[in-house]
């Protein structure tokens, strides 16, 4: 008898993990921050010469495995009574000159070794980059290998922190100028997201960020991947100059299920008004001075309306991400506007501002990492077109010169132009789905390059199109 072939076993992909990273403020007294700056500032005098060494040793350790790395590096400088003959006598000479060294937290100094692994691996590729040849321009120095790193602690949990009362408290591990110690049920102010808090998720060690303004745990947590169920809806949104973002629920066959407007006036008031503020002030400065400006001129005012438009961002990602949960879609649809570029406005005019100002790269960085974590998929597509024609397919509109936000269709109905544009957007994706474009970059109904007029996708196309002639 013949052997029988075995079938083969296909192993299923587990799908890609994601790490996020919440901040969770600390409440602490001033003696306590002390120690905790205190702790920072040791962990990075440990850190200095750990560069060094990695930076002579990477020849040998490039190729190895992370955790091998770490190992052979710790053999090379730490004295046990298994490791007596360490390579590197000149670490010996360190600790002499820092006792306190001999006292540092085992896994803190695994800590410290990964984060010099991580200085010099950067530094490696960046010099490789410039040997090879890839430069801004040809004057461009060799980067430097830094070794005043402003790194901050990795801590262990069980060994550098403890988490009491429902991660309402923290103990840290602490060096107060004589020895480690515990800094017990230190109130934690604000938890970030609460990502933690999510069935399935998993907090990974986190990191002390303490400086003169902030005392703060970095949080980064493991997040557990979902799986959203295919819909027959999308969430496509039209961003705004004068509308952050205007929302429609619309679906395969041309159905539009809801829409919302989100807008954040007074926000952008308050944002436009400090930089008229700075406009107004450099042109006094100027008319007496005639010079340039001064390092950190009106640096308050450009802090304050980053802040705003920061604030602006978060806000219209986070109304869009709860309309789009309120209809149980999986994908939002938006335009791709990397790269655009404003011709509107003259130089120094409110409108050149708001076109400068305008945060829609900010709300799709925010929107994307935010939706993918819930298991959406964020999608873009051309946006030639969205807002010049009508949904209803009866061609080019015409915007109202006193309220630019309406448009008078040819058939002489008004209606909202941004409105109007997300209906074409989540058709555009629809019409793209329907006829197989994988890119979604179709912008016309046909792709002859005749001297023919060819016709805009919009919402009428889509309730237009024959099942027949779908792929």
């Amino acid at each position: 008898m013949g052997k029988s072939k075995a079938k083969r076993k296909t192993k299923k992909r587990k799908p890609d993990s994601m790490i996020r990273t919440d901040v969770w403020n600390l409440k602490v007294n001033k003696y306590q921050k002390k120690l905790l700056l205190l702790t920072v500032a040791e962990y990075r005098k440990f850190l200095k010469p750990l560069v060094f060494i990695v930076n002579a040793e990477w020849k040998i350790i490039g190729n190895l495995s992370d955790k091998e790395k770490i190992n052979y590096l710790e053999k090379s400088i730490h004295v046990t009574s298994k490791n007596i003959d360490t390579k590197y006598l000149y670490y010996q000479k360190v600790i002499n000159k820092y006792p306190s060294f001999r006292k540092f937290p085992s896994y803190l100094r695994r800590a410290a070794i990964a984060d010099a692994i991580g200085i010099v691996s950067s530094f490696q590729t960046r010099y490789r980059e410039w040997q090879s040849g890839r430069r801004k321009h040809k004057f461009v120095r060799p980067p430097r290998l830094t070794t005043m790193c402003q790194s901050y602690p990795a801590l262990y949990k069980g060994q550098q922190v403890k988490y009491n009362n429902d991660y309402q408290t923290v103990d840290l591990k602490v060096w107060n100028g004589c020895d480690w110690v515990w800094l017990e049920k230190i109130p934690v102010k604000g938890h970030g997201l609460n990502r933690h808090k999510v069935i399935g998720n998993q907090i990974k060690s986190p990191a002390l960020v303490v400086n003169s303004k902030t005392c703060q745990l970095s949080m980064p947590v493991k997040i557990k991947p979902i799986k959203k169920e295919d819909a027959d809806y999308v969430c496509s949104v039209d961003l705004g100059i004068n509308n952050g973002a205007t929302c429609s629920i619309v679906g395969h066959d041309g159905t539009v299920k809801a829409r919302k407007f989100i807008n954040r006036a007074r926000d952008i008031d308050r944002r436009n008004k400090r930089r008229m503020m700075i406009t107004k002030k450099s042109k006094q400065t100027h008319k007496k001075t005639g010079q340039k400006f001064v390092k950190g001129f009106c640096q308050g005012l450009y802090r304050k309306s980053s802040n705003i438009n920061l604030e602006i961002s978060r806000y219209i990602s986070r109304e869009i991400i709860e309309f789009a949960k309120l209809h149980n879609v999986k994908v939002i649809v938006i335009e791709d506007l990397a790269g655009w570029k404003a011709k509107a406005g003259k130089r120094g005019t409110l409108m050149r501002q708001k076109f400068h100002l305008w945060c829609h790269q900010k709300i799709v960085e925010i929107l994307n990492n935010r939706w993918t974590e819930l298991g959406g998929i964020v999608q873009t597509v051309n946006p030639k077109y969205t807002s010049a024609y009508a949904f209803d397919g009866s061609g080019k509109v015409k915007r109202n010169k006193k309220n630019y936000s309406l448009c008078v269709f040819p058939s002489g109905k008004q209606y909202n132009a941004d409105l109007s544009a997300s209906y074409n957007i989540g058709a555009r994706y629809w019409y793209s789905v329907l006829i197989g474009d994988k890119y979604f970059s179709r912008v016309f109904v046909s792709e002859r390059s005749t001297n023919t007029l060819r016709t805009p996708v919009t919402l009428g196309t889509l309730r237009s199109l024959e099942p027949s002639g779908c792929k």
